[in-house]
This record gives structure tokens, C-alpha cells and sequence, in this order.
């Protein structure tokens, strides 16, 4: 990671050094280290785990076996995502209109096969920083009230991909109730299923031409 930081003059620069800046920024990246790495541990097993971090924010965390570009191509392209993105078994994902730049809407929407059920959430990108981090809201399509944001973060590990997500929930019973729905377990079959589509090729490699 690189910062860079532009001073107005010489002696502003000077100043900066003399009250500790360097040392200050190192040993923030150093704290920064140790985030990243108690949060691989805490992903270390073979299941999506969920962090309660307060009463409006849950971090959802997995380490996907496969290379960080794969990993990003399959959360952002129309070609990939309803091969994976569909939770339980007995699920399609009909309507996947992906946002492609920040300020764009997306919108995604689920149709379960052997009964006329259907579901989906709308939302915007925010912010995108491929292939590490994108930032986007999400409602659910029909429903009142104000969104939630999602913030995604890649970073490769020893093991793979550690996959986070951070949610932030309008207020803790909104949270509960989302996650009263069993949504952990239905990522847990997602991402299983993202596992076996994306392969440990060269960076970017999907299996059998993206199985379109």
C-alpha cells in the first residue's frame, strides 16, 4: 500500500516530521496488519462465519480457495453471478443487472423453481476499487424504509481469498431479522458453490470458458 501526501510548502512537510508523522503512519499499517490477520484466523475454518459487531453491524468473513481476480470477476459479472449467487438448492437467479460504475443501480432477483415464490434487492455501487473493495446499498425489492450498505473487501491470503462483508443495518432489528432468516447458512451454500466455478489457474481463470 502506498499513501502519498501533499504538503503547501517545505516547512509544512518539516513540521509534520518533527511531530512524528512517519512513525505514526507506520505503526497504523502495522495495526492494520494484525486487523488482517486476526480476521484470516477467524475465517480459517471451512464455513461462512458472522461477526456481531454492534447493534447495526454484522461482518460476514470466509476464505474462498481461489485467486483474488476470480474471486472479484465472479461477484461482478453478469455471466458468473447466477451460476453461484443463489443460496439453497432449488433456486434460480433470473434478473441480474449489474452495476458497472459508481452512481449505477443494479438490481437482482431470485425465482425458486417448483413454486411461483420470487424475491430481489435493488441498491447502488458507492464506491469500487477492483479488485479489493466495492461498496454498495441494498433494499429489497417491494419493501419501505431505509437501505442497508454493504462494503466488500477481497485481500489474498495464504489459503486463497479472505472474502468480508461488512453490514450496516438501518437499526438492530432490522439486523435480526435478516439474520433470523438463516441468510449465513444460505452464503455458506453460495459460496461452496462459488469454490467449485472459479479455479486456482492463472489469475482471472474461471472454469470451462466462464460456463456460460
Amino acid at each position: 500500500m502506498t499513501t502519498t501526501t501533499h504538503f503547501d510548502s517545505p516547512a509544512g512537510l518539516e513540521r509534520m516530521l518533527a511531530m512524528g508523522m512517519e512513525q505514526g503512519m507506520t505503526e497504523a499499517m502495522g495495526q492494520m496488519d494484525a486487523v488482517l490477520a486476526d480476521l484470516a484466523s477467524f475465517a480459517a475454518g471451512d464455513s461462512t462465519t458472522t461477526q456481531l459487531l454492534s447493534d447495526t453491524q454484522v461482518r460476514i468473513s470466509r476464505i474462498i480457495r481461489g485467486g483474488l481476480e476470480a474471486v472479484w470477476r465472479a461477484h461482478h459479472e453478469p455471466a458468473l453471478l447466477p451460476q453461484w449467487l443463489l443460496g439453497p438448492d432449488g433456486w434460480t437467479m433470473p434478473v441480474c443487472e449489474v452495476a458497472t460504475e459508481v452512481g449505477h443501480r443494479y438490481r437482482y432477483e431470485w425465482a425458486q423453481t417448483d413454486t411461483d415464490r420470487r424475491f430481489g434487492f435493488t441498491g447502488m455501487l458507492l464506491e469500487s476499487l477492483p479488485p479489493h473493495r466495492s461498496v454498495t446499498t441494498e433494499t429489497m425489492i417491494g419493501a419501505e424504509g431505509p437501505s442497508s450498505t454493504n462494503e466488500l473487501t477481497l485481500t489474498a491470503v495464504e489459503k486463497g481469498t479472505l472474502l468480508s462483508i461488512l453490514i450496516t443495518f438501518p437499526d438492530a432489528e432490522i439486523r435480526d431479522n435478516v439474520l433470523a432468516t438463516g441468510m449465513t447458512d444460505g452464503m455458506e451454500t453460495s459460496y461452496a458453490r462459488l469454490e467449485s466455478l472459479i479455479s486456482w489457474g492463472p489469475p482471472g481463470g474461471v472454469r470451462n470458458s466462464d460456463r456460460a
